[in-house]
């Protein structure tokens, strides 16, 4: 069969113009149409192939209802797929029904499978491991009451046993503790509260009371339970000497707002059996965390609330990943605020970009730095613009991960502050006294925004809104943002990208694919579109193809090794004679727009019968051992597939 010819430049804009024509009288002869052909237009200018070789092209995918969840947390598995957290999706009632849900997405074939969730990781915190496996840490332990919901005073109690010989005591929930003035207050949970026991300072022998902390709640309703002082208190039913060994102390009980309480669960998710794998119990309870993977692959986790909803004190732990136990790290004390943004840099420092998402104090600990885990010390990274506007910001370590940058982008006030900014500044930190330096400015202020690296060492920045959770911002009642706009590193400057169809702020994610494309999910919204009533979580996902994939064939990965060493040089088949360079990008992890584990890595690349030699850098902290996706990318910036490639 002769191929049809294609049609000329001069027919094609005038099939163009015939279809403007045609709307132009739809709209003047028929007005309520008018707004159809506003979409009509719409519709056929972004399906147009110049269209997506400039901007790029949005498309949804299909999601069965079965399979609609409250996305909290997303990765990139080394299978391919994509795992989808919500826990309890910041939903009370699925709390209290233990409804926990965790859903598989595989974009080959857009098909969903649910996977039984143990607990509620529902804001917890996690990292890739060397084996494939994601660390998953803390979550919920409680939900927060708002101070018009409570009706009886409450407050943390602290339970302290001074005997040395009794042993440990338990005392189970609803255990009656009474105060001075005779005001009684029962224990929500059971509370096992150590021995004494015995310390030396100085060469003399000193005993110190054993304690745990417990939640109370006073047994009458009203205000007259409210104790603002430190105070003791007696435990009903005892008597005789455990009357005087053993107590409660409380420094304040009210009606004030209580906070989410951290859990101090952790699991392995398993991406070949697709299952989580109970790990030892963390050190400390945590809610909102950072878990940062160590040269040696090793975890830290930093921050988070703890089981009461107090932001821990720079209480900081390891993961000591071949016993599948978390132990103390008193060495690295260090206060951040909670899902500190933490870049594990070339020599081994970990660099706080100054991103945070939600709690903490708003002037301790949000100066940006180098972390030297070594001796626990600390280079402030100076020079960035609007240093309180970094809750909600996104950073990402600019690709390729050998230049040592890493950029900022928006950000907010601390708290719920409707303020935001257009601010982006970078940071070589590859210099001997690194400072930020203004980037391009965004088209509009913006937190929440998410940052994805993409094969070409490109940007790609999508999402996020200018108000507080979409909130009102401007005059307008909803702040989403439909712009995304790709940052091009060749010339410091954003190229605008096709916008979205589906806001996005608090509580989404944005994830590299092995096939290129972008996927956008969550959005947990304050008010609805009118600004008056609660908003609902968005369930909706869509994918976004970069123009790149609109430029013609792309290249081929034909074959090659599934395990490579840094420092050595490996092979891998192509028959794609017009390739200029080679990625190994690691797959994300991300919530709240904190992702510490992508990142973009160039390799060396010679030519060889039938292929390519690739080179794998040497230094851990450039390259942590983990599973990558290779890309190679050709003269045009096109890239391949990625081939999945372990790093041991």
């Amino acid at each position: 069969m002769t191929p049809r010819p294609r049609p000329t430049l001069a027919r094609r804009l005038g099939t163009g113009l015939v279809a403007l024509a045609v709307l132009s009288v739809v709209a003047v002869v028929n007005r309520p149409m008018v707004a159809f052909g506003a979409d009509a237009l719409h519709t056929f200018s972004i399906n147009r192939q110049s269209y997506k070789e400039r901007y790029g092209h949005w498309a949804r995918v299909p999601v069965p209802a079965g399979f609609q969840v409250n996305a909290i947390h997303a990765a990139l598995l080394n299978t391919g797929k994509v795992l989808i957290i919500a826990g309890s999706g910041n939903n009370r009632e699925n709390f209290e029904a233990g409804t926990f849900r965790t859903i598989l997405y595989d974009p080959r074939g857009d098909t969903f499978t649910e996977v039984p969730t143990p607990t509620d990781v529902f804001c917890a915190g996690h990292t890739f491991l060397p084996d494939g496996n994601l660390l998953i840490a803390g979550g919920t332990k409680s939900y927060e009451v708002l101070e018009g919901d409570i009706t009886n005073a409450a407050g943390v109690m602290k339970i302290k046993n001074e005997s040395a010989t009794a042993g440990p005591r338990t005392f189970p929930k609803g255990t009656r503790l009474e105060s001075a003035t005779g005001f009684v207050y029962e224990t929500r949970a059971d509370v096992t509260v150590p021995a004494a026991h015995q310390m030396d300072h100085g060469g003399i022998p000193m005993q110190h009371a054993g304690e745990a902390e417990v939640w109370v709640d006073a047994v009458l309703p009203g205000n007259a339970a409210i104790a603002g002082r430190p105070a003791q208190y007696t435990i009903q039913g005892l008597t005789g000497v455990d009357r005087n060994n053993l107590y409660g102390v409380s420094d304040k009980i009210t009606r004030e707002k209580q906070e989410y309480g951290g859990d101090n669960t952790s699991y392995e998710f398993d991406p070949v059996a697709e299952k989580y794998i109970r790990t030892g119990d963390m050190v400390k309870s945590r809610w909102y965390p950072t878990l940062a993977e160590l040269p040696g692959g090793d975890v830290l986790a930093v921050s988070g609330l703890d089981e009461f909803g107090r932001i821990l004190p720079g209480d900081n732990e390891k993961y000591l990943r071949a016993e599948r136990k978390w132990v103390a790290a008193p060495e690295l004390k260090r206060y951040f605020p909670t899902y500190p943004a933490l870049h594990l840099m070339a020599d081994d420092r970990l660099f706080f970009s100054g991103s945070n998402s939600g709690y903490g104090s708003d002037t301790e600990g949000r100066t940006p730095g180098l972390w030297n885990l070594e001796d626990n010390s600390f280079e402030v990274v100076p020079g960035l613009a609007q240093p309180r506007l970094t809750e909600t910001s996104s950073s990402v370590l600019l690709a390729p991960a050998q230049d040592q940058k890493v950029m900022i982008f928006g950000g907010g006030e601390v708290g719920e502050s409707p303020v935001s900014t257009t601010r982006t500044a970078i940071a070589d930190l590859d210099t001997s006294n690194p400072i930020y330096e203004p980037g391009p400015d965004l088209p509009e202020p913006v937190r929440y925004l998410s940052t994805v690296l993409l094969p070409d060492d490109t940007v790609f920045t999508t999402g996020g809104s200018s108000g507080y959770r979409g909130g009102p911002y401007g005059g307008k009642p909803r702040s989403d943002l439909f712009t995304s706009q790709i940052y091009q590193p060749a010339s410091n400057s954003f190229a605008t990208a096709a916008e979205s169809t589906v806001g996005r702020n608090y509580h989404s994610e944005a994830i590299l694919l092995a096939d290129g494309r972008v996927i956008t999910l969550g959005s947990d919204p304050l008010y609805d579109e009118t600004g008056k009533n609660p908003g609902s979580f968005e369930k909706r996902i869509e994918v976004y193809s970069p123009p790149y994939l609109f430029q013609g064939e792309r290249p081929v990965i034909t074959g090659g090794p599934a395990t490579v060493r840094r420092g050595a040089t490996v092979t891998f088949g192509t028959d794609s004679k017009n390739v200029r360079r080679a990625r190994l990008v690691r797959p994300s992890a991300v919530t709240h727009v904190v992702d510490v584990d992508q990142r973009s890595v160039a390799v060396d690349i010679t030519p060889t019968e039938g292929g390519l030699a690739i080179s794998i850098p040497q230094r851990k902290g450039l390259v942590p051992s983990g599973w990558y996706m290779l890309f190679l990318v050709d003269d045009k910036g096109v890239p391949s597939v990625a081939r999945w490639v372990q790093v041991a």
